[in-house]
């Protein structure tokens, strides 16, 4: 629940950067539904995808196929490490993922991971969730996704720089 509302506090906060009109969450209900959430789980990774989904949805940019991502966010985008960093990147590898999106805090936790395997990836650490969107989205540049002009960022400005394991 935690995770959902930080991605929905962050997307409404940046709707201008996406080209949304500024009062385009007044006339649009989002309802995350997120099967077996119950169920406890080692925290709040699931903040990027979640976040990912729901710009995916209001922008109509599809999320690619081959990527993977995982990280706790905060209410102003900043992505926090997350646990389980080994399992999660081999479980993406074993499901044929390509892309790997990690919180830049868990560099660390990528020598636990057999270097064939990592070797194989693109590992992509962040930590802004905008950076996350620009390499998750189907997108050829940040400037498809983050639209804002002068006359209705509201002062926003796109955190894109991205850090590439390799």
């Amino acid at each position: 629940k935690e995770s959902c509302s930080a991605a929905m506090s962050y997307v409404r906060s940046r709707g201008p950067l996406f080209g949304l009109d500024k009062d385009y969450f007044f006339n649009v209900d989002i309802h995350i539904h997120v099967p077996e959430g119950a169920i406890p789980k080692d925290g709040p990774s699931a903040g990027c995808a979640i976040t990912t989904s729901i710009v995916s949805a209001v922008t109509k940019i599809p999320v690619h196929r081959t990527v993977a991502m995982t990280g706790e966010i905060t209410l102003r985008g900043r992505v926090l490490p997350i646990g389980g960093v080994k399992e999660k990147v081999l479980s993406a590898y074993r499901g044929g993922i390509k892309t790997v999106i990690l919180p830049k805090e868990n560099e660390k936790d990528l020598r636990d991971i057999p270097q064939e395997v990592v070797k194989e990836l693109k590992i992509v650490l962040v930590d802004h969730v905008d950076q996350v969107l620009v390499h998750a989205l189907e997108i050829r540049s940040a400037k498809d996704l983050f639209k804002a002009t002068k006359d209705t960022n509201l002062g926003l400005k796109a955190q894109y720089t991205g850090h590439s394991y390799h």
